[in-house]
């Protein structure tokens, strides 16, 4: 899977926030600054030519839909990174925080707890 732009992530928030809906409904999502009209449709076309989102006709309009669901984006994007940035270890992922103090022990011994009960 493609890793998207920051741009795109921002507009599939959207999406996923609203469920489906027009591209007047994710520009109503987004933060401020927004974007202009315009350069959101755009990006949302190419959200759909890469297969992140489908589309209905409704009249004179589209309504898009997500063709993949967030935890599905999650689970991809964060493999790919492991894969890239930490040769597919979790192991170093944790490291790397611990070692940057961005978790704590309470952390992690919540981890260790959900990593238990599976």
């Amino acid at each position: 899977m493609e890793k998207l732009s920051k741009q795109e992530e921002e507009a599939m928030q959207a999406v996923w926030q609203c469920g489906s809906g027009f591209i007047k409904d994710f520009l109503d999502q987004l933060e401020e600054p927004k974007p202009p009209y315009t350069t959101l449709a755009s990006t949302i076309k190419n959200l759909e030519r890469k297969d992140f989102l489908k589309s209905e006709k409704m009249g004179n309009s589209l309504r898009y839909i997500p063709a993949i669901q967030e935890e599905e984006y999650k689970k991809r994007f964060m493999s790919g990174f492991v894969s890239d940035y930490f040769q597919n270890s979790y192991k170093d992922l944790v490291t790397f925080f611990a070692n940057e103090k961005k978790i704590s022990a309470t952390d992690l011994q919540e981890i260790i707890k959900l990593i238990e009960k599976q």
